[in-house]
């Protein structure tokens, strides 16, 4: 049995990961990546950069993209929750503009592998979280570039019941939209 259950989503490549969780009364121990079995189901990335990130409640980072050296993140959270959504950017895919999101959380564990050609963002709907992120590409700021987090085209239905104010950088303020930015991967 792998240790891995890998969860298809309605936008191909892009998976909902569940680890196996070993626990009892001292706590748990998961592995969180193994490279044999994400190549057995098909992703086989090598990834070249972690990141970590603290955010308080109402805070929204995204949507995120880098037009040259595009980055596949598997991302999880370790303290907290997070709505954490994708948006296909993948020029000729049938699911192209079309977002899927999900919540992680230290509780259900959960990963969630967004795929080279994608934006990527997320809130935090608890008091604080910690976001945790292997990229396979490096960071190159020259290169990124966003899309407005309530862009209506994509409609992304963020969960903001309970949060006062969302919170964004002047970045993610001044996005443009997926039809203005007309960006394709």
């Amino acid at each position: 049995m792998g240790k891995f259950k890998f969860i298809d989503t309605p936008i191909k490549d892009l998976y909902i990961i569940e680890p196996t969780v070993f626990g009892d009364h001292r706590g748990y121990f998961m592995e969180t990546y193994n490279y044999d079995e994400f190549k057995e189901a098909g992703l086989d990335m090598v990834f070249v950069q972690d990141n970590q990130s603290k955010s308080k409640k109402g805070v929204l980072r995204g949507l995120h993209f880098q037009t040259k050296f595009p980055q596949g993140k598997l991302v999880r959270v370790i303290k907290g929750e997070v709505y954490d959504v994708a948006v296909d950017l993948r020029e000729g895919s049938e699911t192209y503009g079309k977002c899927y999101g999900v919540f992680l959380s230290e509780e259900n564990k959960r990963q969630f592998y967004v795929p080279e050609g994608f934006a990527h963002g997320f809130l935090v709907t608890s008091e604080e979280a910690e976001f945790v992120y292997k990229c396979t590409n490096l960071y190159h700021p020259e290169f990124e570039g966003g899309i407005l987090w309530n862009d209506p085209e994509i409609g992304v239905e963020w969960p903001l019941d309970g949060i006062e104010e969302v919170l964004l950088s002047d970045k993610d303020k001044n996005a443009k939209t997926l039809k203005e930015s007309n960006v394709k991967f």
